[in-house]
């Protein structure tokens, strides 16, 4: 079962992190996967299991859904870039070094 627990993992001090979100270097991404497998123990005055797995279940699809919409948007970036870079290489300024 994955755990949110802090890696001990951290990016080098000062570094950007170019074209992703800022996220805490403490925790893992959450990725739907992970809400779907999430099981919590039972007590005697707990939570309904059904409204918990369906809220899950609810949570875990949102998320699949706006992870697949950040990978086509990195996707249409790069490609935006690209052009860009090629547009700028054709047309632009001309540096004559002599």
């Amino acid at each position: 079962m994955p755990s949110a627990r802090p890696t001990g993992r951290a990016g080098p001090p000062g570094r950007h992190n170019a074209g992703h979100h800022h996220r805490s270097t403490a925790y893992r991404p959450l990725c739907a996967t992970q809400v779907r497998q999430q099981r919590f123990g039972r007590c005697r005055r707990g939570l309904d299991p059904a409204e918990v797995d369906g809220y899950l279940r609810r949570i875990a699809d949102e998320l699949a859904a706006l992870h697949a919409e950040l990978d086509r948007t990195r996707e249409e970036n790069a490609r935006i870039k690209g052009a860009l870079r090629d547009w700028q290489s054709r047309f632009g300024p001309r540096v004559v070094r002599g």
